[in-house]
């Protein structure tokens, strides 16, 4: 009788819907949002820059280039080592030096970019090696410039692999927004945390991890409906 007490209060304590402040969470819904999609759009032009230069200099003999290339691996490969958590401790006194202040959503964009262009950036090398070599070879042979062949051939070929890296980098950063959160960038990380668990609102928490969830299947529909649609093989 006492463990279906128990089992009860557990379940009431999750379904407390008074708790919840529908005014902050919409705020910190619009602070998750404003966190992924803005470091998204830095990510994915960081991200196709260095997957570009990974991808080009991987191809090339001289010295230059070799030393570009494992400089630049040893770049990426270092901040896709570090935990997101430590990150954002480690990059405190270059956020408060850029942006004077170490609170609000604008806070975590440091963080959240530079932990995610280099994932991303390895998900675009990896979709530019997927292009044939004969076809990238074929424009050269036609006298296509080196941006024609970026263009026209590796972005355009390798368009579904790179909207799908981005769809996963998206998902990946809404979860990394959510730490931030929790550290004082806000969102709804921040919520679940401090509004929820530390107050003993369980429903808060049930309630943040929900729309959490809800923006992620959001973000996975949009990018499979997009690769769907572009993708002609």
């Amino acid at each position: 009788m006492r463990r279906q007490q128990s089992l009860l209060e557990v379940f009431q304590s999750y379904t407390n819907w008074e708790e919840v402040d529908l005014e902050s969470l919409w705020s910190n819904t619009q602070a998750t949002l404003y966190m992924t999609f803005a470091s998204l759009i830095a990510v994915f032009i960081i991200g196709l820059v260095l997957g570009l230069l990974l991808y080009e200099t991987s191809r090339r003999d001289g010295a230059f280039a070799k030393a570009i290339y494992y400089f630049t691996t040893l770049l990426v490969n270092v901040f896709r080592s570090i935990p997101f958590i430590i990150l954002i401790v480690l990059l405190i006194p270059f956020t408060r030096t850029l942006l004077g202040t170490m609170t609000g959503p604008s806070a975590g964009l440091p963080a959240l970019i530079l932990s995610a262009a280099p994932f991303y950036a390895r998900l675009v090398e990896s979709g530019f090696r997927d292009v044939d070599k004969g076809v990238v070879e074929a424009a050269e042979a036609m006298g296509a410039s080196k941006l024609e062949i970026i263009g026209k051939v590796l972005i355009s070929e390798s368009l579904p692999s790179l909207v799908s890296g981005i769809t996963v980098t998206a998902i990946s950063l809404v979860g990394y927004s959510a730490i931030a959160g929790i550290i004082g960038a806000g969102g709804l990380g921040n919520m679940a945390y401090l509004e929820g668990f530390q107050r003993g609102r369980n429903t808060v928490v049930l309630v943040a991890t929900i729309v959490i969830v809800l923006i992620v299947f959001i973000i996975q529909a949009i990018g499979d409906i997009v690769v769907k649609r572009i993708d002609k093989r």
